[in-house]
This record gives structure tokens, sequence and C-alpha cells, in this order.
């Protein structure tokens, strides 16, 4: 049986550090250095996210109070530092939150965090629900599979599958995730597919195919 492909579910973080809308000012600043993050999602009821609160959104109040500007220049980045007199995780927070479905590929989720510009993304089920926490780092994660997995994979998922009459002529190399394909094969106008197959199994880094035709050198 083929393999899923790898869901943010697989690489997220479970243990989720959030605050409630009514968190003041100082309990989110707090919260953020015990744990040494930069963003929480802000949660309310059984854990339904509603926005996030980042370092970014809390800067605006320290922005504001830079008593080096004169009262005109103050005035004037006003509207920009409007969250400045806000004291709440409900008043301070981005919302609506962007946040990415446990079930979807890693591929969406980077998507996601380059179109919002964001390095981490809250993790909800079908209800809105937090399940976890998914940072850029998670998805870096797969490229850590032993190369000796990632050969097999190869190997059952693409070599025998392609080339059921010559699989057995074909060795599957991989070395720090770079994929090595050798030896001679039926159906040459099949190699450039298993390349790219190879290609886009998770945690591949790259490909080296030196697969040939039978009967040619």
């Amino acid at each position: 049986m083929t393999p899923q492909p790898f869901t943010v579910a697989d690489v997220m973080t479970k243990k989720v550090v959030a605050v409630l809308p009514g968190a003041e000012f100082k309990e989110i600043v707090a919260t953020m250095e015990r744990w040494k993050v930069t963003a929480m999602p802000v949660v309310e009821g059984e854990g339904r996210v509603v926005g996030v609160v980042s370092e970014a959104d809390l800067l605006h109040k320290e922005e504001f109070h830079d008593h080096r500007l004169g009262i005109v220049e103050q005035m004037r980045r006003l509207d920009s530092t409007a969250k400045a007199g806000l004291h709440r995780a409900e008043d301070l927070m981005t919302s609506p939150a962007v946040t990415v479905d446990s079930k979807a590929s890693l591929p969406r989720a980077a998507r996601l965090m380059a179109a919002h510009r964001v390095k981490r993304l809250p993790v909800v089920d079908a209800d809105g629900t937090i399940q976890g926490i998914v940072s850029r780092s998670d998805l870096l994660k797969v490229f850590l599979r032993p190369d000796e997995d990632l050969a097999a994979e190869v190997r059952h998922d693409v070599i025998d599958h392609l080339f059921p009459l010559s699989h057995h002529q074909v060795d599957v190399r991989v070395d720090a995730g770079v994929v090595t394909l050798a030896g001679e094969v039926r159906d040459s106008a099949r190699i450039p597919l298993a390349a790219r197959l190879a290609r886009a199994v998770e945690g591949v880094v790259d490909v080296r195919c030196e697969l040939t035709a039978q009967g040619r050198t």
C-alpha cells in the first residue's frame, strides 16, 4: 500500500502556548518570555482560535513611548500605533487568524506562510479548535528522514511501479537525502518520470538520474 503524503499533523508541535482574549498586556509579554515564543494564538471557549497576538502587535506600544520623538511627530504616528492604548489580547491581536487544517499538506502550509509573511500557523480542526502549532522549522522535519527510509520509498513507490519488468536492474542509493538512480531499464520513456517522482518523495533533497535504456551505452 502506498504511504500517504505527510500532513501538517505529522510535523506540528502539539503543545500550544495560547492566551485568552482577556489576557492583559503584561501577562502576554510574560508568557512570551517564559515560553520563548514570538507569537501566540488567542483562543476562547473550548479552544477555538479567534486571533494571533505577536511581538509586532506589542511593539506598537513601545514605539509610541519613544520620548525622543517630538509631540508633533508622535501625533503623526498615532494612526500606525493605534493599538498602543489597548491592553488586552482581544484588542491587540490580529484577527481573523491565519490558520491551517491539521490534514493540510506541507506545501499548502508553506504557501500560506509565504503568502501571509508569517513564521508559524495555528493548526485547527474542522471546527476551528486548536490542535497544535506548525512553524517553518517543523516543515523542514521531513528532511530529517533516514536515507534508508527514503531509498525504500523510492524503490517501492517509484521504481517497482514504473519498471515492473526491469526494476531489479535498478540501483537506488541515497546519501544525505540525495537520491541516485542507476541501472538499465526497458522503458526509456519513463526515465524522466522516475526522476520527477523520486524528487517528489518528501524528504528528498535532490535526484541524480543515471538510468539508461537496455542495450544502449
